[in-house]
Order: C-alpha cells, then sequence, then structure tokens
C-alpha cells in the first residue's frame, strides 16, 4: 500500500473519531439537560430582587420527576410525570405556559399555595388558609435604575409557615394585584407568584397564569452559575470585567 494511501486512510480514520466523540459529546448533553440539570436565564424583573435580569441558572429536573415538558419542545409523548414529587411551599421553580400566539413559555416564580390552599392578598398582605403570612420591612430599599432614573422601593422579608424565608418587594402600595378575591387550588394545582409582587403575572391572573398543572413543572432552581448587568451580552467575554456581576456567581437559591 502506499503512503499516500495510508496518509488518507489515516486521517479519514482520525475524522471518523472526531466526528464519533462529538456525537458521543452531544448525547451525554442532551442527556444531562433532559433528565438532570437545564440552564436558563432571567429576562424579567418579576422575580426581582431574587433574581435579577442577567442571571443565569441551573434547575434541577429530577426534584420533581419528570413530565413531557422535561423533553425539548414539550413533544406531548406521555402523560403525567415519572417519579413526581410535589414542589415544597416557597420553591422556586421553572413551568411552563400554553402563552396564546407563542406557545409553550418558560415562566419563574415561587411555591405560595399546595392543593387545596385558599390564597389572598389584602392590601398588600398575603394570606394563606386565612393566616396572614409575617411580613417585616427591611431597612435598605431595592434601588431599581441607573443614575437620575434610579427609583427606592422598599423590600420586605416574608416568612412562610415551613420556615421558609425570601425577601418581596412592594413597588406599589395600591397595585391592582394588592387586593383580590380568595383563590382556591384544585387538586393537581400550584399557586406561583412572583417576589417583585407589583411586576409579576402569575397565579393571581387566571386568564394569563392561572393555577399550575404539576404536569408543567419543569424543575426546582437551584443555583446561579453567571450573571451580567442588565441589558448586557453574556458572550461579550471583553466587557466581563465590569459587566459580570461576580458576588451573585454561586448563589445557592433557597
Amino acid at each position: 500500500m502506499s503512503v499516500t494511501t495510508d496518509k488518507k486512510d489515516a486521517a479519514e480514520g482520525g475524522f471518523g473519531e472526531i466526528v464519533k466523540i462529538c456525537a458521543q459529546a452531544l448525547l451525554i448533553a442532551i442527556v444531562i439537560r433532559t433528565l438532570i440539570f437545564q440552564p436558563f436565564n432571567i429576562p424579567s424583573g418579576s422575580m426581582e430582587d431574587t433574581l435579577l435580569v442577567g442571571d443565569y441558572l441551573f434547575v434541577n429536573k429530577f426534584s420533581y420527576g419528570y413530565s413531557h415538558h422535561s423533553l425539548p419542545f414539550s413533544p406531548p409523548i406521555f402523560k403525567g410525570r415519572i417519579f413526581g414529587e410535589t414542589p415544597k411551599r416557597g420553591d422556586i421553580a421553572v413551568f411552563k405556559v400554553n402563552v396564546p400566539g407563542e406557545g409553550w413559555t418558560d415562566y419563574i416564580k415561587r411555591v405560595i399555595g399546595l392543593p387545596g390552599d385558599r390564597i389572598q392578598m389584602i392590601d398588600g398582605q398575603l394570606f394563606i388558609n386565612e393566616k396572614a403570612v409575617p411580613k417585616v420591612r427591611l431597612p435598605n430599599d431595592y434601588i431599581e435604575g441607573e443614575g437620575g432614573a434610579q427609583r427606592r422601593i422598599p423590600r420586605f422579608e416574608e416568612t412562610l409557615d415551613n420556615g421558609v424565608k425570601y425577601e418581596v418587594l412592594d413597588m406599589d402600595k395600591n397595585g391592582f394585584l394588592d387586593n383580590t378575591p380568595v383563590y382556591e387550588v384544585p387538586a393537581g394545582h400550584l399557586f406561583m407568584m412572583g417576589d417583585n409582587r407589583d411586576n409579576s403575572t402569575d397565579s393571581r391572573v387566571q386568564s394569563s397564569v392561572g393555577y399550575v398543572p404539576l404536569e408543567n413543572f419543569v424543575g426546582r432552581a437551584e443555583m446561579l452559575f453567571f450573571s451580567v448587568e442588565r441589558g448586557e451580552a453574556a458572550w461579550a467575554f471583553w466587557k466581563w470585567p465590569w459587566t459580570v456581576r461576580w458576588n451573585r456567581i454561586g448563589t445557592i437559591l433557597d
């Protein structure tokens, strides 16, 4: 066999190995994304100041088991959940909402109401089963915007009956969702709310999000792995020394 042919065979063999390695890496990535962890980014301020626009986080997909929404593009190949577990009150969770004209869209909110609960807002105070959730004003306001456009927003700490503590914002003392009817959470559903109470389309808006079926849950938010300032591109690595929020990287989400 000629030297030329040997080199050609070696090159073809090398290319084949590269294709094989790339295919294996892609398969592993798909399995990890589908079954274990999936990355998400935060595009809106509905969970401020727990989650900020420009945050990137990992969602644990094993935490609540699997439904067809665990798969890319949510193919309706089976119903219900496999290894299903009900989310806990206070969890930050990603779930799917079928938005008219857009299809299945990812939302991230906090679990407030469990099946059978009665949820209501009265003058900005959260009630669960007729009991007010303790709400304490924090000394430092949340600063929104930059320069002369800055706005100070009151921050509060709420404590749920299972001991979970988290911060909420109150942008408007008379917000249109500060006073609501009583919501009775149906079986097999959860009631979700954003921490930025006056800037969150959540289960209080029955015509949009409403009660969320357990089948629609993707997983529990676990950790921030990256974060850039609002309006900055994550891929603009040459700006990272100034645009990355270094203190948020590695933050564990309770």
